[in-house]
């Protein structure tokens, strides 16, 4: 019995103690934090313009020695900007819908839900798609210097499927 209540006694300490360290994190995390504030602008500068396909603001929060990590390899911020324009050709409509995002005064990462309409072109089926990316940035002085993007294999095998035409008739 001793034992028994010497473990329930362990546990409750245990989540008593995590409880009161995650009320502290939060109300630390609520705290201003200047240079987490600028990082989150210069983030959402990005994400605007791939949406948009507005490339003018970039220079503002990408800086120049950017490299972005991608499955084609490296690229810089001459190269984003060109794949922004791209995008914006490919993916017409693009909407992109920022769920949650979380940043300090190095890091910011964006959970993103992108919806629309490919035209075909650069190897992906023509038709809607609808995927998540978790979008993580390194930043210095407030601008992007490094980034990656993560999405769900399953969402993307989903995207590369070839659509069924639901509009001929047998």
């Amino acid at each position: 019995m001793r034992k028994i209540s010497f473990l329930s006694f362990s546990v409750l300490l245990f989540f008593a103690m995590a409880c009161n360290n995650a009320s502290s994190d939060i109300s630390e995390s609520k705290k201003s934090n200047p240079a987490a504030e600028k990082n989150l602008a210069s983030q959402r500068i990005v994400t605007d313009a791939f949406q948009s396909g507005d490339a003018s603001k970039i220079d503002s929060a990408v800086a120049s020695d950017f490299v972005g990590h991608s499955e084609h390899g490296d690229m810089g911020r001459d190269s984003l900007k060109a794949m922004i324009s791209v995008m914006k050709k490919q993916y017409p409509d693009l909407k992109m819908d920022v769920l949650k995002e979380v940043g300090d005064d190095e890091y910011v990462f964006t959970l993103i839900r992108m919806s629309g309409t490919s035209n075909g072109q650069m190897g992906m089926p023509a038709g809607p798609y609808d995927f998540h990316s978790l979008e993580v940035s390194k930043f210095k002085d407030g601008k992007a210097v490094e980034h990656w993007s993560y999405m769900q294999p399953k969402e993307m095998m989903a995207m590369m499927a070839p659509q069924k035409d639901t509009t001929k008739k047998k």
